[in-house]
């Protein structure tokens, strides 16, 4: 009867316990690829790498914080929604453009005449599709603020995605990491979160997915895949910091990677910059590893 008792805790903790945590089992194979590559990298790099369906992953330097630049859009975009699954903003809401909110960088909404009629979803595809910064920081302050969208990423078990930027008593860690900081594995994880539903709500996971499906910037690690396969992305770009986080809606079982780097020597904003290039030998070599039968070649790295 003991033993009995004991099989049936023993069982009851074992289905209590995420499946996925057997399952996970890192993949020495992709690690050697992948540390190749960035062996002679001229500055810090960091890769999360995870198929979803067997749970095989690679971590270089994953736990390690980097800059987001405008990966910190992710949060964000979390942030947003947080606020229109409580019913204080309304995804189809109107909005209303004032110059005075105008930011200078990526994005196209700083090219709106003043008192130009918007809405909350035009705003919010902006900022994942053309990385709008003048949307981008409209919604922080919509969300709450820094400190509201870093309380979300606590709450989701992130202790180092953190907004900086405009953050109250982060001005210090601001001026190392800029607008905002996490690790790869974090980013990842934050992403598949949102793929899986597990981010606000099932329907919010799936607005912000599809918002994250339609990025103008394509030419780094999309380029490295086939044009009829989906990928979810957001790329990040300062001077001394490129990265990419990408989730791909593979033929055998959805991946995500994030690659992070930083203190980069090579600043050029050119298609060859040195960490560019590794963004894009990154993805095509964990698609030829998870996908090794497709026969699909990329046609070009950058199309002139």
């Amino acid at each position: 009867m003991l033993n009995h008792r004991l099989q049936l805790r023993f069982l009851c903790l074992f289905l209590a316990f995420p499946i996925a945590a057997f399952c996970q089992k890192e993949d020495h194979k992709l690690t050697a690829k992948l540390q190749a590559l960035v062996a002679n990298f001229q500055g810090e790099a960091g890769i999360y790498v995870e198929h979803l369906k067997t749970g095989r992953f690679v971590a270089i330097n994953a736990d390690t914080v980097f800059p987001t630049a405008s990966i910190v859009k992710v949060p964000l975009l979390v942030g947003l929604f947080d606020k229109i699954e409580k019913g204080e903003l309304k995804y189809h809401q109107p909005w209303t453009y004032r110059d005075s909110a105008k930011y200078g960088g990526s994005g196209i909404m700083q090219f709106f005449r003043d008192s130009a009629a918007t809405e909350v979803s035009v705003l919010a595809a902006l900022m994942m599709s053309y990385s709008d910064n003048t949307t981008s920081l409209m919604i922080q302050s919509m969300a709450g603020g820094g400190a509201r969208v870093n309380e979300l990423m606590e709450q989701y078990g992130l202790k180092d995605t953190r907004v900086n930027s405009r953050t109250p008593g982060r001005a210090e860690i601001w001026k190392k990491y800029g607008w905002g900081q996490t690790t790869p594995r974090e980013m990842a994880r934050l992403v598949t979160m949102i793929r899986k539903g597990e981010i606000i709500s099932p329907a919010a996971g799936d607005r912000m997915y599809r918002l994250m499906c339609r990025g103008y910037y394509d030419e780094s690690s999309l380029s490295q895949l086939p044009p009829n396969v989906q990928a979810a992305h957001k790329t990040g770009s300062v001077d001394a910091t490129r990265s990419e986080v990408v989730l791909v809606n593979a033929p055998h079982g959805d991946y995500v990677f994030h690659i992070a780097t930083k203190n980069n020597k090579d600043q050029r904003w050119s298609d060859d910059n040195e960490a560019v290039v590794l963004i894009r030998n990154v993805s095509a070599t964990i698609w030829n590893h998870f996908e090794p039968k497709s026969k699909w070649k990329p046609l070009y790295t950058v199309y002139k």
